[in-house]
């Protein structure tokens, strides 16, 4: 079985959704998010501390493996030639271990800049249920063509 074709601009459009990702948060994924960003605050891997000490209801995410899972999920959808210009999110709430967290993702923007650099500005959001728990935008360059690779643009052809 082959991979998918990889997005490029002309597959993308404003007011397109995205498919929603679903993850079943573990402590394993708490956890291994907290080491691999080397957070060692012991609320992303000590229960005792963050429930008995800081009175939550569990492990919960931390914020740099919260921006790998937006990340992810915007990859998962552009392919591997997508590349992530910039990112900003704002988080309003904790994601716990044993939670399904749900990210959603609709593109606001498509446009080629002077380089010829295909972009999307997407509005990711990461819901717990009917809980908002981060609101993300990201710009993230595309190809414009099949041929296209955006990791190959450098100096003054990378305008993120």
């Amino acid at each position: 079985m082959s991979a998918p074709a990889p997005v490029t601009i002309e597959h993308a459009r404003e007011g397109q959704e995205l498919p929603p990702l679903s993850i079943d948060v573990s402590t394993t994924t708490v956890v291994l998010g907290a080491l691999a960003s080397r957070d060692w605050r012991p609320m992303h891997h000590d229960y005792h501390f963050a429930v008995e000490r800081n009175g939550m209801r569990e492990v919960f995410l931390s914020t740099p493996n919260q921006a790998a899972w937006f990340e992810r999920y915007l990859t998962d959808w552009t392919g591997p030639r997508g590349r992530l210009g910039r990112m900003k999110f704002r988080m309003k709430d904790s994601v716990f271990a044993g939670e399904t967290m749900v990210l959603e993702g609709l593109v606001r923007r498509v446009e080629t800049d002077d380089t010829g650099c295909g972009w999307c500005e997407v509005d990711v959001t990461m819901r717990v249920g009917e809980r908002t728990s981060t609101q993300c935008t990201a710009r993230i360059a595309i190809p414009t063509t099949p041929d296209d690779n955006p990791w190959a643009r450098r100096g003054d052809r990378w305008k993120p």
